[in-house]
């Protein structure tokens, strides 16, 4: 039996693992016998409490401390779902998976390379790859994919990947820039054998490099920008103690775990003395990215960053100056590879202050006062890097009371061979090379809690009213309120011709004026899942065909496209959250809302992309009961130009404080 001994209690139930509690989750499996050779552990994370637990907590108080997570034995495939509780060191729930109907443990580490040497060993292969060009085996990027679930009989009961090839002719070479496209194997890894080798149309591997550093792609480094320094003589205005991040109003506890990376928790405004609740909890819950050419050796391309790669465990260790810049926090996050071993990620949250331009301003004739107040914004970030691309995701927090979500997307466009030059499914980037179209749609999961735990959502939609009596010169335009009753009720779309936006109003509190106080989500009108309505994919994501879904709270309710994503058909998720339809009128409701881009990728894109944006915002709307940023003072003289600007004709302009 396992040491009943009880690890000590972290100073607050949402704290994340640390280093030493996922060592007691391993010995715990260890004593139980559970750890082999042939064992991967997987989607490791805090279990946390019952919220309505964690809300009534007080220091003297000690709530079960629980990891919850997935085994795979893969000697014999067998997946267990196991809940361990670190204060008795013991697994407290213990459930068998059906890896056939509910999906199997992510990719792992060794699944990325594992292809490698099965496919080389094929002569099928190796011969496909010769008639494009390439026999030598050396120079060649064997990379094995996430496989999705497309009907193949011998596929089920396996872990499969598809594997696709790229050549490599120096150590820094891109070897996205010379695909070995019209050739996919599909790789049984459990019996390390290639179940077939599909093969389509014969093209010349394209040659011009995409080896973006060489000074032969990129030219001479431009010499004409000057520096951009970014200083705060007197520090920041920010703290940050036990977890917990305290800016201006602001207070949020910051966590982070290896499968949605970064999250926030408890987030609140304090208000005339009051810490007013409005997010319980926030993350990127999920995102797909789905490939649009049907051939078939890219139209099983689907992957799920976090699901089916853990993109937590990719975050990078941020530089000063590159990837932050100002006067920066960094904070480490504790992760687990797949041997249940913990992992340090240094530097994988950024936090730092950033102005942002006017907050507001009045210029007034009648009373001359003249008056201006410049925004800015905390910022908490992390970046993951998964395979090709690059994805930083940013929490910015206003003092207006504006919460923000933007993702940013870079690195490197996948590429394929260019079948014509005219082939409306991908883009020609360079000679012979092309990048196929695609979406990223990410899934962001809003555990709201606007001034408390029951609330309300109602879809606005912006509408004209048709001249009449009693607008009888046809200038009139309102609102439609819609209340999204209940769960079924709930499956919504973004529609930008009425400015369509949701808001999320509390059962128990009203402003000044007597509404319900709340917030508002903002979304960007972009497409949802463009794939048929019949594909294999828009089983698996479901959740990205729409761009909100709201369902009430539930604990073990966390990821939109099911608990296990890898090879699964498409069960689970929200699809199966709402066939309970339950009631949404002053619940505690948890919006998920997908968002994110449809990319035709351009030229521009190649050899490397710059940043594409997408996100969303929560605004109060009837939360305060007047502009909460009144008191936020000028800028000094210090701060801003005096009598040193200069005028268009060359003159000094007069005194005073330009800050705008």
């Amino acid at each position: 039996m396992a040491d009943k001994t009880s690890t000590p209690q972290p100073r607050h139930p949402l704290t994340p693992l640390s280093v030493e509690e996922i060592e007691s989750m391993r010995g715990v499996l260890e004593s139980e016998g559970l750890m082999t050779e042939a064992t991967r552990v997987s989607y490791v994370t805090l279990r946390e409490p019952e919220k309505q637990a964690v809300l009534d907590w007080s220091p003297k108080d000690r709530l079960p401390r629980e990891v919850s997570l997935l085994l795979t034995d893969l000697s014999t495939l067998t997946l267990t779902d196991l809940v361990v509780d670190l204060d008795q060191r013991s697994i407290v729930e213990r459930r068998d998976v059906d890896a056939v109907a509910e999906g199997t443990a992510p990719s792992f580490d060794e699944d990325l390379a594992g292809a490698d040497p099965i496919v080389k060993s094929d002569q099928r292969w190796v011969d496909a790859i010769a008639k494009r060009g390439v026999t030598d085996l050396d120079k060649v990027i064997v990379v094995g994919l996430s496989a999705g679930v497309f009907g193949y009989e011998d596929e089920v009961g396996v872990r499969v990947v598809r594997a696709l090839a790229f050549r490599q002719d120096y150590p820094t070479d891109s070897v996205w820039a010379h695909p070995i496209d019209g050739v996919v194997a599909h790789v049984d890894l459990t019996n390390k054998k290639v179940l077939r080798v599909i093969e389509t149309e014969v093209m010349d591997v394209p040659e011009e490099s995409g080896d973006y550093l060489d000074p032969a792609v990129r030219g001479e480094y431009r010499t004409s920008l000057k520096p951009i320094s970014i200083t705060q003589p007197e520090g920041v205005s920010f703290s940050l103690e036990d977890g917990v991040l305290a800016w201006e109003n602001w207070k949020v506890r910051v966590g982070f775990n290896g499968r949605e990376g970064l999250t926030l928790h408890q987030l609140s405004f304090r208000d005339q003395g009051e810490d007013r609740p409005i997010l319980y909890r926030g993350s990127i819950a999920e995102m797909v990215v789905n490939y649009g050419d049907p051939t078939p050796s890219h139209a099983w391309q689907n992957y799920f960053d976090v699901g089916e790669y853990q993109f937590g465990r990719l975050a990078n260790a941020l530089e000063l100056g590159c990837d932050c810049k100002g006067e920066i926090t960094y904070v480490d996050a504790v992760v687990v590879d797949d041997l249940g071993q913990p992992q340090t990620l240094k530097n994988a949250i950024c936090i730092h202050e950033e102005d942002f331009g006017v907050l507001w301003k009045h210029s007034d004739d009648f009373s001359g006062t003249r008056e201006v107040r410049r925004q800015r914004r905390l910022v908490i970030s992390f970046f993951v890097t998964v395979g090709n691309y690059d994805y930083g995701f940013y929490w910015y927090l206003y003092l207006d009371g504006k919460i923000e979500l933007e993702s940013k997307a870079t690195g490197i466009v996948f590429t394929s061979g260019m079948p014509s030059a005219d082939y409306p499914y991908a883009t020609h980037i360079a000679p012979g090379l092309g990048a196929p179209v695609h979406q990223h749609l990410f899934c962001a999961r809003l555990d709201m809690s606007v001034d408390g735990t029951r609330n309300s959502v109602d879809e606005i939609d912006a509408a004209r009213v048709p001249s009449s009596a009693e607008n009888p010169w046809g200038n009139a335009f309102t609102r439609d309120i819609t209340r999204l009753t209940s769960e079924q009720r709930a499956v919504r779309d973004a529609k930008g011709s009425v400015g369509r936006v949701w808001r999320v109003s509390s059962a128990e509190r009203t402003n000044r004026m007597g509404a319900p106080t709340s917030y508002v989500l903002h979304p960007e009108e972009s497409p949802t899942l463009l794939a048929a309505e019949d594909s294999s994919i828009r089983r698996r994501a479901a959740f990205a065909g729409h761009h909100l879904w709201v369902t009430q709270y539930d604990r073990d309710e966390r990821f939109p496209a099911g608990d296990q994503v890898n090879l699964n058909p498409g069960s689970g998720g929200l699809p199966a959250f709402i066939t309970q339809d339950r009631s949404l009128e002053g619940e505690d409701v948890v919006l998920w809302h997908t968002f994110g881009l449809t990319h035709f990728p351009r030229t521009e894109d190649w050899p490397i992309m710059p940043v594409d944006y997408a996100g969303f915002k929560l605004t109060p709307d009837g939360f305060f009961d007047r502009n909460p940023t009144l008191d936020v003072p000028p800028e000094t003289p210090g701060h801003c130009a005096t009598g040193s600007g200069t005028a268009a004709d060359g003159s000094a302009e007069a005194g005073g404080c330009s800050c705008h």
